[in-house]
């Protein structure tokens, strides 16, 4: 028994840090969403280094568990991290100021109720595992055992490396290679929206009175002083589209987004999250990009929610503007080129993908 539980949390922590580690980008907008309901925006500068090594122990205390190497100080640091966790999962469920943890990442989207219970289960065979050191039994000698941590620690660290810089390898996005952005849009079959009602705020007599648009006053008339309208939630969807907020404006405020999407023609966007990065990619690539999306007539867009810098370092190439939020998680390396036909994403690549991305313009 106590082997099937040691097989059971270790593939549990090595699937959840791996998963994450396929973008830890993701954990670390992840993390900042925490620290802004905690209101401790300062930390945001040190979240990426925080899932860089938020991964590394899970995927390391996951592959000694089930090897048995160092039992005791393992058990210790799963009972910690899994404390941690149900904290957390705790926070998402109960707050509710938090849609999900990203506990498996956004390619095994779980409920926070989902998320809460897998924690305490597996609070309750870390436990067993942790009054039960004595008894686990390594499944290879020292040497072997040091040399499996370590290999795990030099894949999951080399895999975090290439998607930073070359996007993930597995991408559950709803912007990945091949998705349609129109049908992201939708809501899922059988979900409901979240329905509101247009509040009115007004005084009379000195005391403030709320209505909404079907429940008027009998008696409204001039002594109703209007001090404020908002939309209040009467029912709570089931579910959201898997993209929300997308939008494309042009310079002079213009919406162009069902313009582009429903446009069968082949096209390139560049997402630039900001120019933090530009000595990197600015020039080389990016020239012979465009020098070939022009022989091609093939249409070039920047977007960026940094129109200002990009006005400064780019004068012959369309601008469109987009939530920051949203280039983030569409282009998870800064910046991210896409082909598109249409609604339709081609094919996605990092700046760094010279080679593949000049196949484009062949």
């Amino acid at each position: 028994m106590l082997t099937i539980i040691r097989w059971i949390v270790g593939l549990l922590f090595i699937f959840s840090g791996l998963i994450k580690a396929n973008d830890p980008l993701g954990l670390s907008y992840k993390m900042q969403e925490f620290f802004e309901a905690w209101q401790l925006k300062g930390f945001h500068n040190y979240t990426l280094a925080a899932a860089y090594a938020m991964n590394i122990l899970e995927v390391v205390a996951g592959v000694a568990v089930i090897v048995g190497w160092q039992m005791k100080r393992f058990a210790w640091l799963l009972l910690i991290l899994i404390i941690f966790f149900t904290f957390l999962t705790s926070y998402v469920l109960f707050s509710g100021k938090i849609h999900a943890c990203g506990c498996f990442g956004d390619c095994v989207p779980l409920t926070p109720i989902q998320t809460f219970i897998k924690d305490i289960v597996l609070l309750l065979l870390i436990l067993i595992l942790f009054f039960n050191t004595k008894k686990v039994k390594p499944l290879f000698n020292k040497k072997l055992s040091v040399v499996i941590i370590i290999l795990s620690l030099i894949f999951t660290t080399a895999l975090q490396s290439y998607a930073l810089k070359y996007l993930p390898v597995l991408d559950c996005l709803p912007y990945a290679k091949g998705k349609n952005l129109h049908e992201g849009m939708k809501l899922p079959e059988g979900a409901v929206s979240d329905s509101f009602a247009i509040t009115f705020k007004y005084k009379k007599n000195n005391q403030v009175i709320e209505f909404d648009q079907n429940n008027f006053p009998d008696d409204f008339d001039d002594s109703y002083e209007y001090m404020d309208r908002y939309d209040k939630l009467i029912r709570k969807g089931t579910a959201l589209p898997a993209i929300t907020d997308f939008s494309l404006t042009t310079l002079n405020g213009t919406d162009t987004t069902e313009a582009l999407l429903n446009n069968k023609e082949i096209y390139i966007l560049l997402f630039v999250k900001d120019f933090s990065t530009k000595n990197k990619w600015m020039n080389g690539t990016l020239g012979l990009m465009l020098d070939g999306a022009k022989r091609k007539n093939i249409p070039f867009y920047i977007v960026t929610a940094d129109v200002v810098t990009a006005q400064q370092n780019f004068t012959s190439i369309p601008i469109l503007t987009c939530d920051a939020t949203v280039i983030k998680t569409a282009a998870r390396v800064n910046p991210t080129y896409f082909l598109m036909k249409g609604d339709v994403v081609i094919d996605k690549l990092s700046y760094a993908s010279d080679n593949k991305l000049l196949n484009w313009i062949k």
